[in-house]
């Protein structure tokens, strides 16, 4: 199929949503420019880039600054119709010439952050500039060269306006990356709704804890199932991979890349649509099934009363607090039936799965293993 009909951008036309750009393709419209100014006097305005599939967008510049052999340029990210946490931030791109013949050279500037563990794609102490941006930004640094007829040495410092403090709502403080943000975007475009980079976090949180050399995991779905996760079994933060409603995307990950023991934490409604077999578990996207919860109350004890109860319950703890007060386990069923579920997309994978089902204060209500 081609991308006329299909693909990520044949789903993009037909849902109507306007695309957006990563902090790495804002990163090289500013960097561009930088070098284009650098050389000419002249800021292009607007600057435009060519991405990995093809994209040739065109990015309006918010400041720019020509000293003595050193050029600036910023861009403001719009992330399009899929708002995430760096949406609206400010990227600065600081460019000088380099030595002959040394290449391309990356810095990290203010709001930036550095890696300080390994099992990143990059290496401790780089700046957190990622492989995918390194390489187009590289591309058309080389593109703009030629055009200018300069060898393409030079000194690129990307920073980001209030960096650190939105880091702080991101994932890398706890996969060790400190001072600031990332810079991201495999292509360059984010696709609205693509949830892209919240899975990109929990396949570099993977990385980290098994560099680390940690073998028990556990995949939450929100804070509070993470203070759980670290009370039940005295695991490090570093072992915590916050999974939203990603199940799948952790299961997936994992089965390419082993670790000895997962533990799946959760509320118990949302753990119980895994239990019915879905793999993403947002409200928006997929429902609790109530005749499910009555199939897993009946296969607990339930008697056809409790069961029809179960079936007519409003919410999935009300059709729990059910169970609990005629003595049926129906969160021990939802946490085995989760279980099975999650084995299956394993694949036989040396992964030992169990489950915790809790409320929404933290209590346990449900476990498998």
């Amino acid at each position: 199929m081609t991308d006329a009909a299909g693909g990520r951008r044949g789903q993009l036309r037909a849902s109507g949503l306007r695309p957006g750009w990563t902090t790495g393709a804002c990163a090289t419209a500013a960097a561009t420019a930088a070098w284009e100014a650098l050389h000419t006097g002249e800021f292009p305005d607007p600057v435009q880039i060519v991405l990995p599939k093809g994209h040739e967008p065109a990015f309006a510049l918010t400041q720019e600054e020509l000293g003595d052999g050193v050029a600036m340029a910023a861009v403001q990210k719009d992330a399009g119709d899929d708002p995430d946490v760096t949406h609206g931030a400010v990227i600065r791109a600081r460019v000088r010439r380099g030595e002959p013949g040394s290449g391309l050279a990356f810095r990290g500037g203010p709001g930036v952050g550095r890696v300080t563990l390994p099992g990143l794609p990059l290496a401790v102490g780089e700046p957190a500039i990622n492989p995918g941006p390194r390489g187009y930004l590289t591309e058309n640094l080389a593109r703009a060269s030629e055009r200018l007829g300069v060898a393409a040495d030079a000194v690129v410092e990307i920073s980001v306006d209030d960096g650190e403090e939105l880091a702080r709502r991101t994932w890398n403080p706890r996969i060790g990356i400190v001072g600031g943000i990332s810079i991201l975007g495999t292509t360059g475009v984010v696709v609205p709704y693509s949830c892209s980079a919240w899975i990109d976090s929990i396949r570099r949180g993977v990385d980290v804890a098994r560099a680390a050399g940690l073998t028990h995991l556990a995949g939450c779905t929100g804070s509070t199932s993470e203070r759980v996760a670290m009370e039940l079994f005295g695991l490090p933060e570093l072992a915590l991979l916050d999974m939203g409603d990603f199940v799948g995307a952790v299961l997936k990950y994992v089965s390419r890349h082993p670790i000895e023991r997962l533990t799946l934490v959760g509320g118990f409604a949302k753990l119980s649509k895994l239990a019915a077999g879905h793999l993403d578990l947002h409200s928006h996207r997929t429902a609790v099934d109530p005749a499910h919860l009555a199939r897993l109350a009946a296969s607990a004890g339930a008697s056809p009363g409790l069961a029809a109860e179960v079936r007519a319950a409003n919410t999935a703890m009300g059709a729990l607090q059910a169970c609990h007060a005629a003595g049926v386990y129906l969160g021990d069923a939802v946490a085995a039936a989760a279980r099975a579920e999650a084995d299956k997309v394993l694949r036989g994978a040396p992964v030992s799965v169990d489950v915790v089902c809790i409320d929404r204060a933290g209590a346990v209500v449900g476990s498998a293993r």
